[in-house]
């Protein structure tokens, strides 16, 4: 989701790669779960993120969508987002004792919470958010370690690749009529994220069979 802000307001004017200590560590969230309510429809979720949770709850995509995702258009595209609970307005997978029950299949944008992800020149950097989270006093840690994600070299390529396909598709459709709208994006749709992954194989080498074929569809 495209956000339009001025880093300098929203940072501590510091970038961060994989290896720097950022002041991001809340003690476990004990006592707070404020960044798992009233977050709307602005929890994206990259294919990745569908991989950890369908092979991780062992529910399919469609299966996702009747309580805990929703879809709804991003940029233009129809993509999913976490859902929040129509009663209490947090997130699905919050539990009775406001605690994440998917912590260790949480998607990328909770992982790297109250960081944020900066693109330019096709690639990203890590910043601070620093109005965004409340929990006092953070200390330390290690952006690595924060983050929580196997392979991620791997990882971080996956995501400046998904991010920089969307951004494309995203501005070749802006013009285009709106029934080649709906097919582009439903194509995207099931291509990426309905037809299941084998939890048995590697994400990566199975995401970048789709990237490959959608990439030659589209001539980019």
């Amino acid at each position: 989701m495209k956000r339009y802000i001025d880093i300098n307001e929203v940072s501590d004017g510091r970038f961060y790669g994989l290896r720097d200590m950022v002041k991001a560590g809340c003690d476990d969230c004990q006592g707070c779960h404020d960044c798992c309510q009233g977050m709307g429809s602005s929890i994206l979720l990259d294919p990745y993120d569908l991989f950890r949770l369908t092979t991780g709850l062992h529910r399919s995509f469609d299966q996702l969508l009747e309580d805990k995702i929703e879809l709804n258009i991003a940029d233009g595209l129809i993509l999913p987002n976490l859902k929040m609970n129509s009663e209490t307005d947090c997130c699905g997978f919050l539990n009775e004792e406001g605690r994440c029950s998917i912590h260790p299949l949480r998607p990328g944008i909770c992982r790297i919470f109250p960081l944020g992800r900066f693109y330019e020149d096709g690639s990203f950097r890590y910043f601070l958010q620093v109005h965004e989270c409340k929990k006092e006093p953070k200390t330390k840690v290690k952006v690595l370690k924060w983050i929580d994600t196997p392979n991620p070299g791997r990882n971080e390529q996956f995501i400046i690749d998904w991010h920089y396909f969307i951004k494309d598709m995203s501005e070749r459709l802006e013009s285009a009529e709106e029934s080649y709208r709906k097919t582009v994006c439903l194509y995207l749709l099931k291509n990426f994220y309905q037809n299941p992954y084998d939890g048995n194989q590697d994400f990566y080498s199975q995401f970048y069979e789709r990237f490959q074929e959608a990439k030659k569809i589209f001539q980019i």
